[in-house]
């Protein structure tokens, strides 16, 4: 007898489908994903939306995935939409590794867009929440060698730095701050007057702008900065009532009886670039309905941005998670008000709406959080670079001088360790590619290192984001001629 021997019939698995990682949306009636991490959004149709509902219980083979909606839509059809969602990276083989968030570290020589110069570190205010002199100031000033107020000589090197640093960049922004950024006039007018001799036998220009508190606004400093067409950012919290909690005089005085002729006046006669106002929101100031109402409608403030105090845990002047959630409810009432206004091309004050939307209409998918220590350097009093305006004069956050150029290892050392590929609770957030964990200055005042994700704002930043998706869908939906707005 003859015993005949065979190899097992081997049977090819079909490749089983699952879901890869997105955030889906719906706006106008309509069905979206937010590509996580390309930051791409993708309008569903009937067919994949009914797909990814099948793979919402579970992996699944195409041949499966046809069968189970082969009643709804022909194979042709479904097969398509299975190729399409594979190629954007909705689906994917269910083994497949995760997207890992790429080590892609600037380039050698990355410009310098903004360089904002600490023009001096005193001010004539001294509000309860202030950074830069309450209690969560990084630097102890007592102990600082940093000159009150900057030399022309170091904003010239400033000027010099910076058109050197913008490197092939043919416009560069130069901002002025403080303290009181006005505090230290003569600086500024000898600074715009060099740096623009300057630009311009270079091949360049250079904007400027700057950041008060009004107070010292005199008719002769309106008409120069409207003639120098100076951008101005107006430190403000609302009506005198709000304004006077906080943002008061070292006598304790309110200032808003100071500021606001002064912001009528500003407003008045500075035409040449819009004026916008910058509100910090305290536990104790949080009806933003009313502080942008009368910021943008009644005083007349061509944008109104709204920022959460920078504060350590347990100040009295803390947002707490009931503050966030009144915050954000209103933010959202503001947001919808904005997008009824641009469906109609008509302009609206809410800045925070229309930063983020222009960010997810061009796709940004960040490594970092802002351009902090990249794009953006902070120059001190005394001509030190820092990460940033917020910590001047830190030497903890130092990465050079304006005269002798940036610490190019120093640099790159803190753009490895503050990728967000170090940012392990940021890993399979899927508003990383917008939020990157969050602002250094925050982190190092919440947790005392800039390496930290701002875990207390991610509830916040992930609805908000939400908020944002749900109103560009809408937008686009409704008059997407609009968007273009967004792409200079």
């Amino acid at each position: 007898m003859t015993v005949l021997t065979t190899e097992p019939l081997m049977v090819e698995t079909p490749t089983q489908l699952a879901l890869r990682e997105f955030h889906p949306f719906e706006a106008s009636g309509a069905r979206y994903v937010y590509l996580v991490p390309s930051a791409g959004i993708f309008q569903l149709d009937e067919p994949s939306g009914a797909i990814l509902d099948v793979l919402a219980q579970g992996p699944r083979s195409d041949d499966e995935i046809v069968g189970a909606l082969g009643q709804r839509f022909s194979e042709e059809t479904l097969r398509d939409g299975l190729t399409e969602l594979q190629q954007i990276r909705v689906i994917g083989d269910v083994g497949a590794p995760r997207e890992q968030v790429v080590n892609d570290l600037p380039p050698e020589g990355f410009p310098l867009t903004t360089m904002v110069l600490n023009v001096t570190n005193k001010c004539n205010l001294a509000c309860t929440y202030c950074y830069e002199y309450g209690e969560d100031k990084i630097v102890d000033t007592t102990c600082s060698d940093q000159p009150k107020f900057m030399a022309d000589d170091t904003a010239r090197d400033g000027v010099e730095f910076l058109l050197k640093e913008s490197g092939p960049l043919k416009v560069a922004h130069l901002t002025f701050f403080g303290g009181e950024t006005l505090l230290n006039f003569p600086v500024l007018q000898d600074t715009v007057a060099y740096a623009r001799k300057r630009a311009e036998e270079e091949g360049k220009r250079i904007e400027f702008s700057l950041t008060t508190n009004a107070t010292l606004l005199r008719p002769e400093i309106i008409e120069w900065l409207a003639e120098n067409e100076i951008g101005v950012t107006v430190s403000i919290d609302g009506p005198k009532e709000v304004q006077d909690k906080m943002r008061v005089f070292h006598s304790g005085k309110g200032s808003y009886e100071t500021v606001q002729p002064k912001i009528k006046e500003l407003l008045r006669v500075h035409t040449s670039r819009p004026i916008g106002a910058r509100v910090t929101l305290t536990r104790e100031n949080l009806d933003i309905h009313r502080i942008y109402k009368h910021l943008h409608e009644e005083m007349g403030f061509w944008e109104v941005g709204f920022a959460p105090v920078t504060t350590a845990p347990d100040r009295d002047y803390e947002i707490q998670d009931e503050g966030y959630v009144r915050m954000l409810a209103q933010f959202g009432e503001l947001a919808r008000d904005w997008l009824e206004h641009a469906v109609e091309n008509r302009h609206h004050g809410f800045s925070n709406i229309k930063d983020t939307l222009e960010e997810i209409h061009k796709g940004v998918s960040k490594a970092y959080p802002c351009g902090a220590g990249l794009g953006l350097m902070g120059v001190s009093t005394g001509g030190d670079v820092a990460l940033c305006h917020r910590f001047a004069a830190s030497d903890d956050h130092n990465f050079g001088t304006v005269a002798d150029g940036i610490d190019r290892d120093k640099q790159r050392e803190f753009l490895e360790e503050h990728h967000i590929k170090n940012k392990t609770d940021c890993h399979t957030c899927w508003a990383r590619p917008i939020c990157s964990g969050g602002c250094y200055h925050e982190a190092n005042t919440r947790y005392g290192e800039t390496q930290a994700p701002n875990l207390h704002f991610c509830t916040w930043v992930r609805s908000w984001t939400h908020t944002c998706l749900e109103i560009y869908g809408e937008l686009s939906e409704r008059n997407p001629s609009y968007l273009a707005r967004f792409d200079a």
